[in-house]
C-alpha cells in the first residue's frame, strides 16, 4: 500500500525528520519553509495569531514538497481537531499531555471510528494528498495520519510510560522549556534537575514503540540528539529565525 505522509515514511524507516514552527499567518513564509527542505512544519494554534483559514492556506503552501505539515491544536477536542484535519493536516500535535486518559483523548480526536470518533467532511484534505477524493482519504487517513504528543509538564514525566503504552500515539516531543517552568525553573533547560526529567522520558520513550521527539537549536544539537535516538527535531520558530537572520545581517555594520 502507498505511503502518503513523508514523515511517517522517515520514521518507519528510522531516519530523522527536521522542522520547524510557525507562529505567522503567512503563506509565503510556509512556502519558503517547506521548500528550503525541512521535513514537517509545526503550524502552531495554541500560542500562533492563526486562524483556521489560515491553517488551511499554511497546509495548502506545502504542497508540491516534501514537507508534512502538522498542526498543534490546543486541547484534544473533536471540534478543534476536525477542520484541520478536513483541511489536509498529515498531523495533529497535542499540548500538554498529562495522564493515559488525555493521550487516549487524542488518540479518538485523530480518528475516523472505529479507532476514533472524528466526524466525515474530508472536501478539502483528499486534494493536498493528492488522492481522488473523500473515501480514497477515509481508507488512507487512519493508517497516515501522525498522533504527536508533547511531554511538556512535571506531571507528564511521572506518567510517561502510561501515556506512551496509550495504541495510536505515534511521536512523544519533549519540551524542555514548558517542562523547566513547571518545575519552577523557568528559562533553563540545562538546570540538572530538568535534565534529569528529560532522560526519564528519553528512556521511557525509546523502551516504546513510539519516535522520539525533541527541540535541537543547531545542527551540532540536532546531530547529538540523533545519536541517543531522537527522530522528530524542531529546529525551532519562525520569529527566532528571522531575528536571528536580522541580528547577522545587522552586526558589525558601521552606522
Amino acid at each position: 500500500m502507498a505511503r502518503i505522509n513523508p514523515l511517517k515514511m522517515r520514521l518507519q524507516a528510522g531516519r530523522p525528520g527536521a522542522g520547524m514552527l510557525i507562529t505567522m499567518p503567512s503563506v509565503n513564509l510556509a512556502q519558503i519553509l517547506a521548500g528550503a527542505g525541512f521535513d514537517w512544519l509545526f503550524i502552531d494554534l495554541e500560542h500562533g495569531p492563526i486562524d483556521i483559514a489560515s491553517v488551511h492556506h499554511l497546509i495548502a503552501a506545502t504542497a508540491g514538497t516534501g514537507c508534512a505539515p502538522l498542526v498543534r491544536i490546543p486541547a484534544p477536542d473533536p471540534n478543534l481537531c476536525k477542520p484541520a484535519l478536513d483541511a489536509g493536516a498529515m498531523g495533529l500535535i497535542f499540548p500538554m499531555i498529562c495522564t493515559r486518559e488525555q493521550a487516549e483523548a487524542t488518540v479518538r480526536c485523530v480518528n475516523y471510528p472505529p479507532e476514533g470518533v472524528r466526524g466525515w467532511g474530508p472536501f478539502y484534505a483528499p486534494t493536498r494528498w493528492g488522492l481522488k477524493g473523500p473515501m480514497e482519504y477515509f481508507e488512507a487517513a487512519n493508517r497516515e495520519l501522525l498522533n504527536v504528543v508533547l511531554i511538556e509538564h512535571i506531571d507528564a514525566i511521572a506518567n510517561v510510560e502510561e501515556i506512551v503504552a496509550v495504541p495510536g500515539i505515534d511521536v512523544a516531543i519533549i519540551a524542555p522549556m514548558d517542562l523547566a517552568m513547571s518545575m519552577g525553573r523557568p528559562g533553563d533547560r540545562d538546570h540538572p534537575e530538568v535534565l534529569e526529567a528529560i532522560g526519564r522520558a528519553e528512556a521511557a520513550i525509546l523502551a516504546s514503540p513510539v519516535a522520539l521527539g525533541g527541540m535541537s537549536l543547531s545542527a551540532a544539537e540536532a546531530n547529538a540528539k540523533i545519536e541517543r535516538g531522537y527522530r522528530v527535531l524542531l529546529m525551532g520558530y519562525d520569529v527566532l529565525l528571522i531575528q536571528q537572520g536580522a541580528a547577522r545581517l545587522l552586526d558589525g555594520m558601521q552606522r
